[in-house]
């Protein structure tokens, strides 16, 4: 019989489940699910920006010294940053096996504790003039570390919070988790621009950057105990052994669910090539070739993630009305529009720079908020959580992991509008992939699971 209930382990180690009975008169509420929901995300986000945002300001000078030019450096720095969405996939199947065996707290614990420790470790690096490609190698081992834990880091909150959802109002539930990606940003963004604006250079280089570091361990810290809070609850271990939120071997969800799988990561492609388009390619491309000061276009940055966070929500009011897959399919047409006019923009000076940055966030929030609830649900019971967080790192690596090496290459070498055709490209894919996703029917995947 092909089904979860087969698993050896519950993914409830009998300590969790004794936290759950400690637990069981104080029921979780759905506003505590949606806050533990937004604190996860907004804190995994915020490391991975905090590093993002320190490519471009930090790493070409601190790292790559040796480079012929900025730009070069900035590449370089770029190639460092794309390594953690090569080890999510390993770290998620690692991590699922962890899951199994000593369950979803003991990896949880383990899995932010790698994050925030790596994300730290970050901040005492030593820069290239004092141990020279060596402080290369460890700022490539700790990025990678980021990536890996992060493929940890999926705890399943967002599938409990699908399962709570009313039938008229997934749309509005599945865009919560995405809030937390343009609230880290805003934090991350806002934390480099207070250092750069009060710091001279050569303190900005020298010690100032490492403070967004310490700050996102602390984070994690928090993030932590808030969502152990919500995973040593009644409610989450009786979906744990109803199979709802089980960690299925990946092997048997590839064999089941490959295909959705694969229709999945590229359904949100537009969505996550954009997510980095409008966050740190046009800071990196404002830092090489722009006249306005840094300090000042982080600020910008920071504006134009409020108005994504809007976007978000507004993504779940207009999902609910129309559908997240006709929804998605707007969203990215909408892409596919902007990746004419947005090198137009970038090529016109400050304020076309901003006005990239503003209305991007804004196309940016109406997609992201929906690119991960429109495929999970199509996971039988019992491989919804695995299939879900494999089918996200998928997409995170095929659409967002090498996006700013890309862009910048492309746009340095070629032209702004080549920005514009490798988006127009994800969009495509988006619309192909939804069509897919439209043949595959419940029915089929039913009788395979029979």
């Amino acid at each position: 019989m092909n089904t979860a209930s087969q698993y050896d382990g519950p993914s409830s180690s009998a300590l969790e489940r004794d936290a759950r009975l400690i637990h069981d008169d104080k029921p979780v509420s759905p506003g505590s699910i949606a806050l533990g929901v937004v604190l996860g995300r907004m804190s995994e986000f915020f490391d991975f920006f905090v590093y993002g945002l320190a490519s471009v300001l930090v790493f070409p000078q601190v790292f790559f010294p040796f480079a012929p030019d900025r730009l070069t450096g900035t590449l370089y720095s770029f190639a460092i940053f794309s390594l953690a969405f090569i080890a999510r996939p390993v770290g998620s199947v690692i991590f699922q096996a962890i899951d199994r065996r000593y369950g979803r707290g003991t990896k949880l614990t383990i899995a932010l504790f790698i994050l925030g420790g790596s994300t730290a470790a970050i901040a005492f690096l030593p820069g290239y003039e004092s141990i020279g490609v060596a402080s290369i190698y460890l700022l490539a081992l700790f990025r990678l570390g980021q990536g890996f834990a992060l493929g940890g880091a999926w705890d399943g909150l967002a599938s409990l919070l699908a399962l709570n959802a009313p039938e008229n109002k997934r749309g509005w539930y599945a865009m919560i988790p995405q809030l937390g990606a343009p609230i880290g940003f805003a934090l991350a963004s806002a934390l480099f621009g207070y250092f750069v604006a009060n710091l001279g250079d050569a303190d900005f280089l020298s010690w100032g950057w490492r403070y967004p570091f310490f700050v996102a361990f602390a984070i994690n810290v928090v993030a932590l105990f808030v969502r152990l809070r919500i995973v040593m609850t009644p409610e989450f271990g009786d979906l744990l052994e109803e199979n709802e939120l089980s960690a299925a071997p990946i092997k048997d969800v590839l064999r089941l669910h490959g295909r959705d799988i694969l229709i999945g990561a590229f359904v949100p492609l537009a969505s996550f090539a954009m997510f980095h388009l409008v966050t740190i390619f046009p800071l990196s491309w404002m830092n090489l070739y722009g006249d306005q000061a840094i300090s000042d276009f982080l600020w910008v940055q920071v504006i134009g993630a409020f108005v994504g966070v809007l976007m978000v929500v507004a993504s779940g009011l207009l999902a609910d009305q129309i559908g997240r897959r006709s929804q998605l399919g707007i969203a990215a047409v909408i892409i596919a529009a902007f990746s004419f006019l947005g090198p137009k923009l970038l090529g016109s000076g400050s304020a076309g720079h901003d006005a990239f940055v503003i209305i991007g966030f804004g196309v940016l929030g109406l997609s992201f908020g929906q690119s991960t609830g429109s495929v999970s649900s199509r996971f039988t019971r019992g491989y919804r959580y695995t299939g879900a967080a494999f089918t996200s790192d998928l997409a995170w690596l095929v659409g967002a992991g090498f996006a700013p090496l890309v862009a910048l290459s492309l746009a340095a070498n070629y032209g702004l509008e080549f920005v514009g055709y490798y988006l127009l490209s994800g969009a495509l894919c988006t619309l192909i992939a939804l069509y897919f996703n439209k043949l595959i029917e419940p029915a089929d995947r039913q009788r395979k699971a029979r």
